[in-house]
């Protein structure tokens, strides 16, 4: 893929012309995008951005590495915006500050923006997603003191679990989030109700490392590099990566509300572009090492630069005595597959909301998703940046349960399971 070392340079409305031209010569290209967006002009014909000073959230994580280098590497110059990463405490923080129009988007979690959508994650509000950030890349961490009673994996917590009774603690991130279906999700797949049989509670990413080193909790599903921490500090080990429980899964998103997007369009693309730009530069992993470095900052994730670089170059050590290549590491881009905001990805969280009882009605899956994923401008931008565009706005995939998901019949596929809240 394509290495984006080169000095950025602004695109001019001329630019945009000639490029356009070029690529409606590709029809194969251009056949895969809807006639409104082929046809779009820029709002009020104008590709200038109406915003350009953005004030962007993120979270401590790894993940949040493709807005950090749009900022830092001059990708958002290119396209006339200027970022302004905004540290946030916590994901109800982030939640709150989007909704309140405090920041203008955010590194967030896929489920976090559903939730507001139908108002299962505080007040309700209209919101977007304007592209995915990563796929894969989470971990559930298990505790030392588990593993000193034979628990290396999910069977073996269930066992623990049903034969020696206690109150036994498990922390995800956000109730709507990504790590919270990750860990009820695998936790019913090996038996064990998560609602039922144990007890969750809510810590932000950085604080996950320090609770379970006083024992508050027996695990964690939680971003990186937070898992890799625990190892590091010798008091957990991961149970399972998320790209087990779903290869190439839906993470974080670049999210903002329905209101930003209506009011400055250009804003929204050009955010989207710069933020493509800095996915290609992520993903060429030559690149890895010193992103790694960039977001070790204290300004940024605030955490040594060889935890959040090992398992950023797909090199994962368990904390048990394996030690892998991983072929299925976080990915930024991946030839766009990773950038894509299916609808499919966003009806799944809707799924597990409906099957934890977050929702207690079946909403319309397909409905909400489109009203969400802002395909047109995702694609409006790919078309410019000449990034490749999936066949369809739908995916299929088989999580490590062997449960197909494909979106075509949502209500049926919530209501299948076993475990439900």
């Amino acid at each position: 893929m394509s290495d984006t070392k080169d000095t950025p340079k602004t695109i001019t409305r001329r630019d945009f012309i000639k490029n356009t031209t070029v690529l409606a010569a590709g029809a194969a290209l251009m056949g895969m995008v809807p006639p409104a967006v082929r046809n779009a002009a820029w709002a009020a014909g104008s590709d200038a951005p109406e915003k350009p000073d953005l004030k962007i959230g993120f979270i401590p994580l790894t993940d949040c590495a493709s807005v950090i280098v749009a900022a830092t590497k001059g990708f958002d110059k290119k396209y006339g915006i200027k970022i302004t990463p905004s540290k946030e405490a916590s994901w109800a923080g982030t939640r709150d500050k989007l909704i309140y129009g405090e920041i203008d988007a955010a590194h967030v979690l896929y489920g976090l923006v559903y939730g507001v959508q139908l108002g299962i994650g505080g007040p309700q509000k209209d919101m977007a997603v304007l592209m995915t950030l990563n796929n894969n890349g989470q971990a559930i961490t298990l505790s030392s003191q588990l593993r000193e009673k034979g628990v290396t994996d999910g069977v073996t917590l269930a066992k623990l679990i049903k034969s020696q009774s206690r109150e036994y603690t498990f922390a995800q991130t956000f109730p709507t989030g990504t790590h919270a279906m990750w860990l009820y999700y695998w936790l019913a797949a090996n038996g064990i109700n998560p609602v039922q049989e144990v007890k969750t509670i809510v810590v932000p990413p950085p604080q996950m490392v320090a609770n379970m080193r006083v024992g508050n909790m027996d695990g964690f599903c939680v971003g990186e590099p937070w898992n890799a921490r625990a190892i590091a500090d010798k008091i957990g080990f991961t149970a399972t990566t998320t790209q087990d429980i779903w290869k190439d899964h839906p993470e974080k998103v670049l999210g903002t509300t329905s209101e930003f997007v209506q009011k400055y369009p250009n804003t929204a693309r050009a955010l989207i572009m710069a933020v493509l730009d800095a996915a290609k530069y992520i993903d060429t992993m030559s690149n890895r090492a010193e992103v790694a470095g960039i977001i070790a900052d204290k300004s940024y994730v605030n955490a040594p630069v060889d935890v959040i670089e090992g398992r950023m170059l797909g090199k994962y050590d368990n904390g048990l005595g394996k030690q892998w290549q991983d072929a299925n590491y976080m990915k930024f881009y991946n030839d766009g597959a990773a950038s894509f905001p299916y609808l499919s990805d966003g009806m799944w969280f809707l799924t597990q909301h409906k099957r934890w009882g977050l929702l207690k009605t079946h909403p319309d899956y397909l409905a909400v998703a489109k009203k969400v994923n802002q395909l047109d401008l995702y694609k409006q931008a790919a078309v410019q940046l000449k990034v490749p565009l999936p066949k369809g706005d739908m995916r299929s995939s088989v999580l490590h349960d062997g449960v197909k998901w494909d979106g075509t019949n949502p209500s049926a596929y919530a209501d299948k399971f076993i475990y439900h809240g």
